[in-house]
């Protein structure tokens, strides 16, 4: 009887522990990261006889956890895939919305601004119109100011992003090493009992830091896990976390480098942060913020010299020549911010530099590294975007020199450079945030050009001088003004120019009007000829290269056929309040080509940035897309495996009941012959 009992109750024991699964099993159905577990049975060892063996019930040999470790994996590189493009989709999106919206872009405010000043050059004495064109200016600087500061709030929201989840990430990783020790210390894991709760939860955990960062995992001993970055820097070893961390970046104060400390050592692990909701912060800053804000910067810089040079060149309602327009891009102040030294330079940090604009239609929208070797005299430059040297050389001795690239120099000033010392070049970066407007008054905006030409009245021949073309009032290699501008409301000094034959070819002197005095002489016998002139063809006076001594800063040309004795004089354009020659020369730089070493407008240029962007954005959606259905795929089938069936699981609560109570039977059954053998011996 005792055998037949010890039968039943073996069946009850055991489906009662199989009911338990499964019920755990519906209850934990929808748990985030809960593996499915079932019920092995086994039949215990029976009691031999003569006879045969008897069986002596059923035993439960393990209550296995349904997980496939290749499915686990896969569940997690999907998560790393799919929480990075999606970190870099939502970024760029936003900025995105910023760059092309229609109140909220510089496409409008750049419309307005030059269509402001056609209307004033077709009344350059309105003020009114006048006062337009500084307001759509100022409305222009408005807009540069309020784009760039969007950007540095997108940049500090990726800061914090990036510091919440360097704290995220390490209260995972400080809970996978809990459970891993929670999990080694388990009792009956030596027998292979493994603690199916616990493996449910380091997995999970796992699976929520691959959302954060690219991880690698690994069994180590006692059924714990190592993990790692993709680069093997360990995270997690055993029982032992390391711990994440941000500090401020030592080549560019405005952003963050990712830490990684351990053992009492920190290093930098800025370029091994790769995949997950980190990386694709990493990413958005890399290879959109940072363009973006160069390119911004770029057109500002653009605008600003185009306008500054043109306007320079004008003059105002009250006879002046006209100043700058906008802030000027050169500034001691502005060229020295291009340059940031890195914290980690060695002592003294004297080392002084600076950026100067050259030629902003020649200017790339990018940064560089400038790094020292050898004795510290040795130098390269490095494009940050490709990791190319584009230049490299070696200073002189005093250091004072220039590194001379397309449309900037990187000036050397002075003081002591180490080896292996870095400057962060950045020749567009905060010109978007420095641009300001530097015209005040209406009457101080210089719509008319400074000089005009007359014809002689005494003329007889069929010569026609026309109005001039400024080319500059300053010296392009100092910067000073030409003495032809030096006193204020007058050309110094007025100029005739004369023709006459000179062994039969028409040549033409050049006089001070003022004084008579003969400033150069034609000469038909000299080589090459001096002022010689071509009838039927226009005809230039004046030099146009700034490194010819002769270069006045204008130019003239007549065409025809001036007779021998014809004159003409060229004079500053006194009370030429109505002259609107330099108006419509800056409404034309609206759509001049400007940019991109004359291939590209400003408007063109800022449309190439909407377009950069939004390309970017397109593929990064397409991109997310794609890695969410890889990750639904691997759920699924991670689901196959480890997810519950409720429909199974009901199933199976079925079977288990059905086996409960007939195990119960036998044990009934064997209570009765025991009651019934009792009876016999009354």
């Amino acid at each position: 009887m005792a055998g037949l009992i010890g039968i039943g109750l073996s069946g009850i024991l055991s489906h009662q522990s199989a009911l338990n699964t499964t019920g755990n099993n519906i209850t934990n159905a929808n748990t985030p990261g809960y593996s499915r577990q079932e019920v092995l049975f086994e039949t215990q060892e029976g009691q031999r006889t003569g006879a045969g063996t008897v069986g002596s019930g059923v035993s439960i040999s393990d209550i296995r956890r349904l997980a496939d470790e290749y499915l686990v994996q896969q569940v997690r590189e999907d998560s790393t895939l799919f929480s990075e493009q999606e970190t870099l989709n939502s970024e760029l999106t936003r900025l995105d919305n910023l760059l092309g919206g229609e109140s909220t872009g510089l496409s409008n405010a750049l419309n307005n601004f030059f269509a402001a000043l056609q209307n004033a050059a077709e009344d350059p004495t309105s003020l009114p119109q006048r006062q337009l064109v500084l307001s759509e200016a100022q409305q222009i600087v408005n807009r540069f100011q309020a784009l760039n500061q969007e950007f540095i709030q997108q940049r500090e929201s990726v800061k914090t992003q990036m510091e919440q989840g360097v704290k995220d990430a390490n209260t995972l990783l400080k809970s996978i090493a809990e459970l891993n020790l929670a999990i080694s210390e388990s009792p009956g894991i030596a027998q292979g009992q493994m603690p199916n709760e616990l493996l449910d939860k380091r997995d999970e955990k796992l699976r929520q830091l691959s959302e954060l960062v690219n991880i690698k995992v690994t069994e180590g001993e006692g059924s714990q896990v190592n993990v790692s970055l993709t680069n093997g820097l360990s995270l997690v070893v055993g029982s032992n976390a390391a711990q994440l961390g941000t500090e401020e970046s030592a080549e560019d104060p405005t952003r963050l480098s990712f830490t990684l400390s351990n053992g009492g050592r920190t290093l930098n692990i800025d370029e091994q942060i790769t995949g997950g909701k980190l990386g694709g912060l990493r990413r958005f800053d890399n290879e959109a913020l940072k363009p973006a804000f160069d390119e911004l910067g770029r057109i500002a810089i653009a605008l600003s010299a185009a306008m500054n040079h043109q306007h320079e060149i004008g003059m105002d309602l009250e006879g002046d020549l006209g100043g700058l327009f906008f802030t000027d891009i050169n500034s001691l102040e502005a060229q020295r911010s291009r340059v940031v030294a890195n914290a980690n330079n060695q002592s003294p940090q004297t080392g002084q530099l600076a950026v100067e604009i050259t030629d902003s239609s020649a200017l790339a929208a990018g940064t560089y590294t400038l790094q020292f070797s050898g004795d510290g005299r040795s130098y390269e430059l490095i494009d940050k975007a490709t990791g190319e040297t584009v230049n490299q050389g070696r200073l002189p001795d005093p250091v004072q020199s220039e590194i001379s690239m397309p449309g900037f120099n990187i000036r050397v000033e002075g003081g002591t450079f180490n080896p292996g010392d870095k400057y962060l070049i950045q020749p567009t970066r905060n010109a978007a945030e420095s641009i300001g407007l530097e015209v005040d008054r209406e009457e101080d905006l210089a719509f008319a050009s400074p000089i005009r030409a007359e014809a002689g009245d005494e003329n007889i021949g069929t010569g026609a001088i026309d109005q001039g073309t400024m080319l500059n009032v300053r010296n392009p290699f100092t910067n000073s003004v030409l003495p032809e501008f030096s006193q204020q409301g007058q050309l110094s000094p007025p100029l005739e120019i004369r023709f006459r034959d000179d062994a039969g070819t028409l040549v033409y002197d050049v006089y001070d009007a003022s004084s008579g005095a003969i400033l150069e002489a034609g000469d038909a016998a000299a080589v090459p000829p001096v002022n010689t002139f071509t009838p039927g063809v226009s005809n230039k006076l004046f030099p146009e290269d700034p490194s010819d001594p002769d270069y006045r800063g204008f130019q003239f040309e007549v065409n025809g056929e001036p007779a021998p004795g014809d004159s003409f004089v060229i004079g500053y354009n006194s009370n030429g309040v109505s002259d609107n020659r330099n108006a419509e020369f800056l409404a034309a730089l609206g759509t001049a080509n400007t940019m991109n070493n004359g291939s590209q407008s400003f408007a063109e240029g800022y449309a190439g940035l909407v377009e950069d962007v939004g390309v970017k954005t397109r593929q990064s959606q397409l991109d997310m897309d794609a890695g969410k259905t890889l990750l639904e795929q691997s759920t699924n089938q991670r689901e196959s495996v480890s997810g519950v069936n409720l429909d199974e699981e009901a199933g199976k609560l079925i079977q288990y009941q059905a086996a409960y109570n007939a195990s119960a039977q036998v044990m009934s059954v064997a209570q009765d012959l025991f009651n019934t053998l009792l009876q016999s011996f009354r």
